[in-house]
């Protein structure tokens, strides 16, 4: 393969430098966390914003309930007692090391539907349970990430934000996945924007280049918002502003996932309705 040509080189030159630049900025206005509102002290911070794009599942959207729901129906019709509530941390395990393997190059690109119905098999074999769920039960049961349930303050303050920011999606989940959450739950987005547009996920950088290349602005223009520390990592890293919405009860009430707020977080807020307070949207 022939070397890059200078102008592409200097091209790679001036693009690190820029998000270097943005980082040592971030970096020097990130000065304190406070409870629903930015940390940055900078005065153009929240003007410089044109538009935020927001993970998915966990995020705007709830599916621990509605997996134990179907658990428990379930169990029901077949006389089981499993505890579904591991099951589904064992399943998002399984699914996250098969994204990963996807993502370091060790397996080809894969559609997410099919990565979770894979790793829904494993888990059953894994537990004994293969000879229990018929083919088309084992669909169904792999159908309820197209059936999440929006959080309570999703809907009012994804409202209040559009009113003000260009508001996407940028989810690992399918697209046929987040069109179907969008639309049962009337999530008013802008435009739906998933890792399978990039045939990669998160955190791969590609999948943040989706935002600017679809939405139409630079990084820094660019609001990333997650319940998941590792995505807001990935998007700071790659020149976004970040705002960590705490979901603690993502995994279920017994869990304890980290909502702690960071440092380098532009905003650590509780809701969607927090965040519109936060960033001025009425």
């Amino acid at each position: 393969m022939p070397d890059a040509s200078p102008r592409a080189f200097s091209s790679e030159v001036a693009t690190a430098s820029r998000e270097e630049n943005a980082s040592r900025q971030r970096d020097s206005e990130c000065s304190r966390v406070g409870e629903g509102r930015t940390c940055s002290e900078h005065p153009n911070w929240r003007d410089e914003l044109r538009a935020i794009v927001f993970d998915v599942q966990g995020t705007c959207a709830d599916y621990y309930q509605p997996l134990l729901r179907a658990g428990a129906t379930i169990n029901r019709s077949k006389g089981l007692a499993l505890d579904w509530a591991e099951l589904a941390a064992e399943w998002r395990d399984l699914y996250r090391t098969a994204l990963d393997a996807v993502i370091d190059g060790k397996r080809p690109w894969l559609r997410v539907d099919r990565i979770y119905r894979e790793a829904l098999d494993r888990l059953l074999e894994q537990r004994g349970l293969d000879g229990l769920f018929a083919l088309h039960e084992r669909d169904e049961l792999n159908a309820i990430w197209t059936r999440l349930e929006a959080w309570p303050d999703a809907v009012d303050g994804l409202t209040r934000l559009r009113r003000r920011f260009t508001i996407s999606t940028l989810s690992n989940a399918g697209m046929a996945a987040v069109v179907a959450i969008v639309k049962q739950a009337h999530l008013p987005f802008d435009a739906i924007l998933t890792a399978e547009l990039a045939r990669s996920y998160k955190p791969a950088p590609v999948v943040y280049q989706l935002a600017v290349d679809y939405l139409g602005y630079e990084p820094g223009q660019i609001l990333m918002v997650a319940c998941h520390k590792y995505d807001l990592k990935a998007a700071r890293a790659f020149g976004m502003r970040t705002a960590f919405v705490a979901r603690p009860l993502e995994f279920g009430p017994a869990a304890h996932p980290d909502v702690a707020p960071e440092s380098w977080f532009d905003c650590h807020v509780d809701s969607f309705t927090a965040l519109a307070d936060a960033l001025g949207a009425a």
